[in-house]
C-alpha cells in the first residue's frame, strides 16, 4: 500500500512505472516498480546489489548468468546513485536499462526522470542486449531454443 502514492503520481506524469531509490540515503536504484532493474551505462551492466529490500530473483539470477555467459562484465555488488544514472543519461554513456521479473521478463525503459531532470535511454527503442534477454529467456520458455542451463522442468499431466 505504501508504494500507491509514488505510483499514482507516476501515472499523473504519463509514466508508467516507479524507479524506487534506497529508503535511508535515498539516492541509490533499487528496483523499478517491482522488478530488479538494470543499467548498461559505458559498456558495463550494473543492478542493485541483494541487501536490505531488493530480493534475488530467479529471473534476475538467470539475466545475470546468462549476461556473463555472453562476456557482458555484470557489477551486481556496488550500490548505483541515481544522480550518477542521471548523469550518464546526458553524456550519451546510459545505453540500456530494462527490468526483470517473472511477470515481466525482461521489460525495456525508455526514458528516467529525476528532480526534474531526464534521461533518455539510448533512441527510445528496445536495446540489442535487452530484446537479446528477452528473446532467450522466452525461447527457453517456450522451449522455442535449446535450455542449455537446465532451467525447465517439464510439468506432466498425469489422470
Amino acid at each position: 500500500a505504501a508504494s500507491l502514492i509514488g505510483q499514482m503520481k507516476a501515472h499523473d506524469l504519463g509514466y508508467s512505472q516507479v524507479l524506487w531509490l534506497d529508503g535511508v540515503e535515498r539516492k541509490y536504484v533499487e528496483e523499478v516498480g517491482s522488478m530488479d532493474c538494470f543499467f548498461k551505462i559505458d559498456g558495463v551492466i550494473r543492478t542493485a546489489p541483494c541487501v536490505g529490500t531488493v530480493l534475488p530473483g530467479i529471473t534476475r539470477m538467470s539475466c545475470i548468468e546468462l549476461l556473463e555467459k555472453w562476456g557482458y562484465k555484470v557489477d551486481c555488488e556496488s550500490r548505483l546513485p541515481i544522480a550518477d544514472v542521471i548523469r550518464a543519461g546526458k553524456e550519451g554513456k546510459l545505453e540500456e536499462v530494462f527490468g526483470t521479473g517473472t511477470a515481466a521478463v525482461v521489460s525495456p525503459v525508455k526514458e528516467l526522470v529525476w528532480k526534474g531532470e531526464h534521461a533518455f535511454i539510448g533512441d527510445g527503442k528496445i536495446g540489442p542486449v535487452t530484446q537479446k534477454l528477452y528473446d532467450t529467456m522466452t525461447g527457453m520458455q517456450w522451449g522455442k531454443i535449446p535450455d542449455t542451463k537446465g532451467w525447465i522442468v517439464p510439468v506432466e499431466k498425469k489422470y
